[in-house]
């Protein structure tokens, strides 16, 4: 037995080959019906197309505003999380990538008040919520919250 020896145990269906002549019974119009847009190669209109008249997206009224491409997105980390650094240690945004707890150091940061910290720490974040600020100054530890620069702020966008 050879690879180019193998057949199928049951033969395939013979292609249909369509517009060969009119003796075949799929000459002409190949299927297609008679002539005309749909019937030529590419034939037909776009799916969203109404004929010409003044179609629905164009219709209705546009209402409101969506902020979405200047959304901030925060990474979220919890006093729980903290207390994987050791007692006195800084925490940045570098050193929670460093740990493994947010993805990318480049994130905006907020603490969250979940969870219990035992360790004294000095946190430096974008955000902190007030639970979580009054848990860190409770163990002695100190809050820095970093300032995120606008494109205003950054030198050479403000020229008039």
């Amino acid at each position: 037995m050879k690879l180019n020896e193998l057949t199928p145990s049951v033969p395939r269906k013979a292609r249909k080959r369509v517009g060969r002549g009119e003796s075949s019974g799929w000459g002409k119009s190949a299927g297609k019906g008679s002539n005309g847009q749909n019937s030529r190669a590419g034939g037909g209109v776009k799916p969203y197309f109404e004929g010409g008249q003044m179609p629905i997206y164009r219709r209705v009224p546009k209402r409101g505003f969506s902020n979405y491409p200047f959304k901030k997105e925060y990474a979220l980390v919890s006093l729980e999380a903290l207390n994987k650094f050791e007692d006195g240690a800084t925490v940045c945004p570098d050193c929670l990538a460093e740990m493994g707890i947010i993805k990318c150091a480049c994130s905006l940061v907020k603490v969250l008040g979940n969870g219990e910290l035992t360790k004294k720490l000095t946190v430096k974040a974008h955000k902190i919520t007030k639970s979580a600020q009054a848990a860190i100054e409770g163990k002695g530890g100190a809050v820095e919250v970093i300032e995120v620069k606008t494109f205003a702020d950054v030198a050479g966008n403000n020229k008039k």
